[in-house]
């Protein structure tokens, strides 16, 4: 297994720099210890790649879609990289309980709120799930954007490398007295995403273009 590791690890730093120019003189501001909820937007499928090659050897823990699992070659990789299975649109105890050991050991853990790629490279509406993390963990949370990664298809068809931009924010705590409602909680990653949108180009911002973002 810690063969097939560096075999992975060698492959997807070697993809990454064949397909992009990474600017990613930001990653400096990901603190070196302690359990982190890495918040991101999600727009192409090299996110992970270059994520693990910069924060190496610190370990880095996704999300991705239960159906994932169903094809060999992406249930191998996954398990590889501890990537935990998630049931979109239903509550799943098994994925929160997984989110939490990873907090609770010291990792980063990596969350899309917006659950799907969004492809045009524009923010969605972000789903409460990284709320729950957030409260039950005490973990802070760390905005970190991605912008330029929509052109990849593009360039590629034209063997030209894509310029991927990374942008790093502070990190935070939620802070909440008493219960927290469904709004609440809504309310609350709408203020996380607004912080991710702060660290995005205007055009990128998508949902959260709002002028105090």
């Amino acid at each position: 297994m810690r063969f097939a590791s560096h075999l992975v690890n060698a492959a997807e730093s070697a993809l990454v720099w064949l397909l992009c120019r990474v600017d990613d003189a930001q990653m400096s501001k990901v603190p070196a210890a302690g359990p982190l909820i890495l918040v991101t937007n999600h727009v192409s499928f090299l996110e992970i790649p270059v994520l693990h090659s910069r924060l190496r050897p610190r370990p880095v823990v996704g999300l991705a879609k239960v159906e994932s699992w169903e094809n060999p070659l992406l249930r191998w990789l996954f398990d590889l990289w501890g990537a935990i299975p998630v049931k979109r649109g239903e509550p799943d105890l098994a994925a929160l309980r997984g989110c939490l050991d990873v907090l609770r050991d010291g990792g980063i853990l990596v969350v899309a709120p917006e659950g799907t790629r969004s492809r045009h490279g524009c923010l969605q509406r972000g789903h409460p799930g990284v709320v729950a993390l957030a409260l039950r963990s005490g973990a802070p949370i760390l905005p970190l954007a991605f912008y330029g990664g929509e052109a990849l298809k593009r360039n590629a068809k034209r063997l030209r490398r894509t310029p991927f931009h990374i942008m790093v924010g502070e990190p935070f705590h939620l802070s909440v007295e008493g219960r927290v409602t469904q709004a609440g909680r809504q309310d609350l990653t709408d203020k996380i995403m607004y912080k991710l949108a702060a660290l995005l180009p205007p055009a990128y911002r998508g949902q959260y273009a709002a002028d105090d973002c």
